[in-house]
């Protein structure tokens, strides 16, 4: 493998031109050649088992399933587990599938000039459609609901939905956030059911594909929190875990799928997105961060317990996180971030470590991070954890550098920023 193609492991570009991989954008996964290319060099087959504790929408558990390898996967936010499961799902009667196809749309051309559009939504989905693709999105919505299908027809006609939102959008729909903005605002704007129509062939034509020679594997796929890994798999069970944990660069990854979750009226504010997803998470971003509930964490009390050394280096970037804040416009809470971000990754190690074989690997794709300019060693200090709980060993293997795209905002650090693997031994 060259170079310059393991600089898009850590992306989802790859996957966005894959069959099934391709159903649903999700910038916070990997590249589906970086599970085959570690399926490959620990020489994982038939009885072999892989397991992801961020599984986010499968691209771990899929691989696996396209090359017969069982999996385990554990993804804490509800909406991207049930994206996750839909796409693990290739026993369709393709018959079926078709047929459903083609009466959930006739019916959503007929209802799209009556059906109910106005004052069922959260305000942000009426800034992002024009009236005419939301009268569509309604009458296809409403079509799919109410089809008399299985639940898994539904299913996957849902997802085909949800994955054409962005592409008839008229606001900036980049990645993290949503951006209904003037100035973000697109300028061809794609007819709603005619993407649908064209989302269902395509998706349609990978479960053709996916059908053909697909071999036997078991597959778990668990609504859970990485935290508790040891609570959902028996120890010393998994041959290979690959993974990647958020990163500390601040994003919200909750509010990643607010367009989708409002459509589909899982959440409607803020605050059921906090109470359904953000509280649920590894802390990664300021917005998870309730000083109500902080108190003591700074300390690092498990950190402590597991190694000084790691525990003092780690105080010092907390120290002078908070010493930042002081003197910052912003005011963010950076310091409670890193201190509570390293203390989930230290729980997670530890079930990782009682369910991997002994001699197996723990490879997990991470960048580092500089909040307000102060660097913070992610994947080194993630490594050196391992190894003080038990592990054999780490190494760090650089994929590429980040950050470049910000070198022009004033307020950005000048702080060189990498994504890297780093393989942890047992």
């Amino acid at each position: 493998m060259t170079t310059s193609a393991k600089s898009e492991y850590g992306s989802f570009r790859d996957s966005l031109r894959a069959p099934i991989h391709r159903w649903f954008t999700y910038p916070a996964g990997y590249s589906h050649k970086l599970v085959e290319a570690k399926i490959d060099e620990y020489g994982l087959g038939a009885g072999s088992t892989i397991a992801d504790p961020f599984l986010g929408t499968g691209t771990t558990s899929l691989v696996a399933k396209m090359v017969g390898v069982n999996s385990i996967g554990v993804e804490a936010h509800g909406f991207v587990h049930w994206v996750a499961k839909t796409k693990m799902r290739s026993s369709y009667d393709l018959d079926e599938l078709a047929q459903s196809i083609h009466q959930a749309t006739q019916r959503a051309e007929m209802l799209a000039g009556r059906v109910q559009w106005t004052d069922i939504w959260p305000p942000l989905i009426y800034k992002c459609f024009t009236e005419d693709n939301l009268a569509q999105l309604s009458a296809l919505r409403q079509s799919i609901l109410e089809l008399d299908a299985t639940p898994h027809v539904r299913d996957f006609l849902k997802l085909a939905l949800t994955s054409t939102l962005r592409v008839v959008t008229t606001a900036g729909a980049g990645w993290p956030y949503i951006a209904p903005s003037k100035r973000h605002a697109k300028k061809v704007v794609k007819h709603a059911l005619q993407e649908f129509k064209a989302r269902c062939d395509l998706m349609l034509s990978d479960i053709q594909q996916a059908q053909l020679g697909l071999p036997h594997s078991s597959h778990d796929i668990i609504l859970g929190d990485a935290r508790k890994l040891a609570s959902y798999v028996e120890g010393e069970t998994i041959d290979l875990i690959l993974t990647s944990p958020p990163y500390l660069n601040n994003y919200d990854y909750a509010d990643r799928t607010r367009l989708e979750t409002y459509f589909w009226g899982i959440y409607d504010s803020w605050a059921d997105i906090t109470s359904g997803v953000r509280d649920h998470l590894i802390m990664a971003a300021t917005t998870q961060v309730r000083m109500a509930g902080m108190n003591g964490i700074r300390e690092c009390q498990g950190i402590r317990q597991v190694d000084g050394q790691i525990h003092r280096d780690l105080s010092s970037i907390i120290q002078r996180l908070e010493d930042m804040r002081a003197v910052r416009s912003g005011k963010k809470t950076y310091d409670y971030v890193v201190a509570g971000y390293f203390e989930d990754m230290l729980q997670v190690l530890e079930g990782a470590r009682e369910i991997l074989k002994s001699g197996g690997h723990f490879a997990l794709v991470l960048g580092d991070s500089a909040p307000y300019g102060v660097h913070v060693p992610t994947e080194e200090l993630v490594g050196r954890l391992a190894v003080a709980i038990g592990f054999s060993s780490y190494e760090i293997e650089p994929l590429r550098t980040r950050g470049g795209k910000w070198g022009h905002n004033p307020q950005r650090h000048k702080v060189p920023l990498r994504e890297s693997i780093l393989t942890i031994g047992k």
